[in-house]
């Protein structure tokens, strides 16, 4: 099984048929059926590596501001625990927390219910740890190599430029640092170079751009939920209507 990379956008994608949502249905009409599936959420950005080990995750609507549409979307992926295990087993010594209340946050669901659209492949997440290095998780990352001879699908979600601070707000064209950015990691990625000792940002040259959501550089907070006010999360998240910070 392959390793993919989505760059999910906007969540309402998973709603909203484009060029993108074809691409990823796509994907999903070409690629063997997998066995299950191990997703990496830039959402999911904790001070710890945690992997998702429940029977039904829930569907998380991490995110303010969008139609109730998109609030009363579910994507029923049942999870795997044996995976979850499995996962665990593989990233040793490094230590890894199984955990019982996040879900699938939208970094995952909303590319995945284009890519899938019957929520019958079990699926897991694995956070990033946002106070270990870039070197950490790429190492962590070539230690999960054989779930992909297992039937697994790997994938990570999020975006390459990701600051909404800069975003192009009613603006027809992105800032040209913006584009810089994009292009050098496309062209890093299409001729598989990778540095030695990799980072998120130094080696694009624009490291004022570049971000992932609910980073470092965000406070950290504990979310209980409205429906099942004894599941909390943490996490430095916008907050999203299901959720209330305590």
């Amino acid at each position: 099984m392959p390793a993919i990379f989505f760059g999910h956008g906007n969540p309402m994608n998973a709603l909203t048929d484009n060029a993108y949502t074809d691409a990823w249905a796509g994907i999903g009409r070409t690629l063997p059926h997998p066995k299950a599936i191990l997703a990496v959420s830039a959402h999911w950005y904790i001070p710890e590596v945690a992997v998702t080990e429940m029977q039904k995750p829930p569907t998380i609507h991490d995110f303010g501001g969008f139609p109730k549409e998109l609030f009363d979307f579910e994507y029923p992926a049942p999870g795997d625990g044996a995976l979850a295990q499995r996962v665990s087993e593989l990233l040793a010594p490094q230590s890894v927390r199984l955990d019982a209340a996040w879900g699938l946050d939208h970094g995952t669901w909303s590319v995945l219910c284009r890519v899938y659209p019957d929520p019958d492949v079990p699926v897991i997440q694995l956070s990033m740890d946002c106070g270990q290095s870039p070197t950490l998780h790429y190492e962590l990352a070539k230690k999960l190599a054989p779930l992909r001879d297992e039937g697994v699908l790997i994938i990570g979600s999020g975006n390459i430029v990701h600051n909404l601070a800069a975003y192009a707000w009613g603006r027809a064209a992105p800032a040209d640092g913006c584009r810089g950015a994009r292009g050098c990691s496309r062209k890093r990625a299409c001729g598989k170079r990778v540095a030695a000792t990799p980072q998120f940002a130094g080696p694009l040259g624009y490291p004022e751009l570049l971000g992932t959501p609910g980073g470092c550089g965000t406070t950290l907070a504990t979310w209980r939920s409205r429906s099942d006010p004894g599941r909390e999360r943490v996490s430095g998240a916008l907050p999203a209507s299901g959720w209330l910070r305590q």
